[in-house]
């Protein structure tokens, strides 16, 4: 099973970097261990949920491939988390910045505005807090933004870093720099909302086709067909359009919410 762990691990070496950047304090083999153990369980209690059904002996047929669906699934929770992550921190970055700005512009240390941000907001905050715990342990600030800009999750957040930390180097104004980034920022987050209301449009339409237009005709072309042929509509059929109905529904308003972006302006 050793065996098995390692050489997942050699086939996803960005693994480790994506756990990092997750914050999930566990190894790479650790988490591959219980991806497979929980796929494992996972596929033979669908298994036997068919059988149970089927009663036929075929359906053991399909443990492996469940298990293997299973496992893929369960293996890219860390770039669900991620995405996850990333969609909180696009919430709050702009609003967090404009406050690091405003607190470094009236004299505040930047070790002390980490904290007020780390109060105030709740999810960029604590990566803020992050740095001030390594300047507690002992690390130079310039080397503990360094290190927070490898682990960023957020392509916002990691520019926000790498601006704070080149103006320490070459010793020039953060709020300035701070300032052209989050305005840059802010244009990327506008085009965002710009394109996301071009494809709303024909999503809603799409969604009025499948979801609402289809099954409402569809039903009453089915009992007009039933009626001439004399096939009788039970309970059951009814039961299966409407919940395939719903299940389109559910479907298309989860796309739609997965497509928003992140943006609070």
């Amino acid at each position: 099973m050793a065996t098995i762990h390692k050489f997942i691990a050699q086939r996803f070496p960005d693994l480790r970097f994506k756990l990092a950047q997750a914050r999930m304090d566990e190894t790479t083999e650790h988490y591959i261990q219980k991806t497979l153990f929980i796929s494992a369980l996972l596929s033979i209690a669908v298994t036997i949920v068919i059988f149970s059904f089927t009663k036929s002996p075929g359906a053991l047929l399909l443990l492996p491939i469940i298990y293997i669906a299973a496992f893929f699934y369960l293996f890219h929770y860390t770039d669900a988390q991620l995405a996850k992550i990333q969609r909180s921190v696009s919430k709050e970055i702009v609003f967090a910045g404009r406050f690091l700005i405003i607190e470094l512009e009236s004299g505040v240390p930047m070790y002390d505005a980490f904290n007020n941000i780390a109060r105030n907001y709740e999810y960029v905050g604590k990566y803020f807090a992050e740095i001030n715990r390594r300047v507690d342990l002992g690390t130079p600030m310039e080397e503990a933004i360094n290190e927070a800009v490898q682990l960023a999750p957020s392509n916002d957040l990691r520019r926000i870093y790498w601006q704070i930390l080149n103006s320490l180097k070459t010793g020039s104004e953060v709020s300035s720099a701070l300032g052209s980034v989050i305005d840059m920022i802010v244009r990327e987050q506008e085009i965002a909302v710009k394109e996301y209301g071009r494809k709303l449009n024909p999503m809603a339409m799409f969604y009025m086709m499948i979801a609402i237009i289809v099954p409402s005709l569809g039903t009453i072309m089915l009992l007009v067909l039933a009626t001439f042929i004399g096939i009788t509509m039970d309970l059951l059929l009814f039961g299966l359009i409407v919940s395939a109905s719903i299940i389109v529904q559910i479907f298309f308003l989860v796309t739609i919410k997965s497509q928003r972006p992140p943006v609070e302006l």
